[in-house]
């Protein structure tokens, strides 16, 4: 005899059987996975297949909901050197939220999942249509070319040393793959999936934007990211602050996470934008 609610079905094209328990401990043992870890206590779902998160701030007043879209959400990101920032956003009534998308590199098919996490965000929790998007590091590969399709949902973009060209990191080799083409496939097409050459939408919209670079970085160099697209910008007419700590690299140093000017900046940017 099953005991705990089972109802054993037996498979019509065999001789096999389904078991399927209603006993809620059973089911929790068969599929429980490991809860994403996040720097501050938030909210876990599945958006069209991948992982997501938000952060919901407690104190917002706003009939908009502002919210901060954070990227790259991978294993392990957003990590605890967001913490600070994260707590200055959530205790001026700002959520934040991202969605894991893999190593998509800003592709075609990453980018139909921020689609799917937007909707989710805007049209079945009633967030503003005018987030602040925020990148680090990668994520800039996934915030900008979002953006760039999408320039009318985005209030400001925030980036510390985000990656703003493929051919910088991760390399044409290394990205075509996620792309779903050879590296000379991707070389040959590589303005319509690189956001230094995609930026003309974002200052025609005129979305501010703001970056933290350091200069010797020599995983992200400055001046083919961050450099190469405040030049850019500059002659599209775009607004863009770009902050360069000298002496400073692709790390883990505190001036980058706890810019009290970057969160300022986004701060002002989803107020103005708060009915």
């Amino acid at each position: 005899m099953l005991r705990r609610n089972c109802l054993r079905i037996m498979m019509a094209s065999s001789t096999s059987a389904l078991t399927i328990c209603n006993d809620p401990l059973m089911a929790q043992n068969q599929v429980q996975k490991p809860l994403k870890k996040l720097p501050v206590p938030g909210e876990t779902f599945e958006v069209s297949g991948s992982e997501a998160f938000l952060i919901l701030s407690q104190t917002s007043s706003a009939r908009s909901k502002p919210w901060v879209w954070y990227a790259p959400t991978l294993p392990g990101l957003p990590g605890i050197e967001e913490k600070w920032m994260f707590d200055q956003f959530l205790a001026s009534g700002i959520s934040v939220a991202g969605i894991d998308v893999g190593e998509s590199f800003g592709s075609p098919t990453g980018r139909n999942q921020f689609t799917a996490l937007f909707k989710e965000m805007t049209k079945n929790r009633g967030f503003s249509t005018k987030p602040a998007l925020l990148a680090r590091s990668r994520g800039g590969l996934m915030l900008y070319n979002w953006a760039a399709e999408h320039p009318e949902n985005v209030g400001c973009i925030a980036g510390i040393y985000p990656v703003c060209d493929l051919s910088s990191w991760p390399g044409l080799e290394k990205a075509s793959p996620a792309y779903g083409m050879t590296p000379e496939e991707l070389k040959r097409g590589l303005k319509n999936h690189n956001p230094v050459s995609r930026l003309k939408p974002l200052a025609d919209s005129k979305v501010p934007i703001f970056h933290i670079h350091g200069d010797v970085d020599t995983v992200v160099p400055l001046d083919r990211n961050s450099g190469a697209l405040a030049a850019e910008y500059a002659k599209l007419g775009g607004h863009m602050i770009l902050e360069v700590p000298k002496g400073q690299g692709h790390n883990m140093w505190r001036g980058f996470f706890e810019s009290q000017r970057l969160v300022d900046f986004i701060l002002k940017e989803l107020k103005s934008r708060q009915p």
